[in-house]
């Protein structure tokens, strides 16, 4: 029985794509349905559980919470769930978070920041005063052009 080269090399293909499929050896019944994965519905309830033996409580009234990284950055949460064990030394934040640098929260941040985020405030003010200085430097430089007015304006015109 002669079989064409096209057959055997479509054969082969086959053989090649459906090789992972099988659950056991050669010869068994190829698996029918798919694995399911898990929900992480599961692994809330067990972190919930965890926090509930370690007797945390929630915190009412927090409207923001800023943690700061030594990078400089800053991680935001907009009105979090705050959950605390002061036995445990243990404090639990929930909800969304946003990284930001330290500039963009600058004016209503400065009575949190404590001496490890010294450095970044030094930084952030350099980058400011090298900015104000070299406005001014341009500024002075457009006034060059123009004569002093003294008291009397139409004694200067008419020079």
């Amino acid at each position: 029985m002669d079989v064409n080269p096209e057959v055997l090399a479509a054969r082969e293909k086959l053989k090649e794509r459906f090789a992972g499929v099988r659950t056991g050896g050669k010869g068994t019944a190829r698996r029918t349905k798919l694995a399911k994965h898990q929900s992480h519905g599961a692994d809330d309830k067990q972190l919930q559980a965890q926090l509930k033996r370690l007797g945390v409580n929630n915190i009412p009234g927090i409207e923001e919470v800023n943690m700061f990284t030594k990078s400089g950055t800053v991680i935001h949460f907009s009105a979090p769930k705050v959950q605390a064990s002061v036995a445990a030394n243990t404090y639990v934040i929930t909800g969304h978070s946003e990284n930001k640098r330290l500039e963009e929260l600058l004016p209503g941040i400065i009575n949190q920041l404590g001496r490890d985020n010294l450095d970044s405030l030094k930084r952030i003010a350099e980058g400011y005063a090298a900015t104000g200085a070299g406005a001014g430097a341009a500024a002075a430089e457009e006034d060059e052009g123009i004569p002093d007015i003294g008291e009397n304006f139409e004694d200067v015109s008419k020079q």
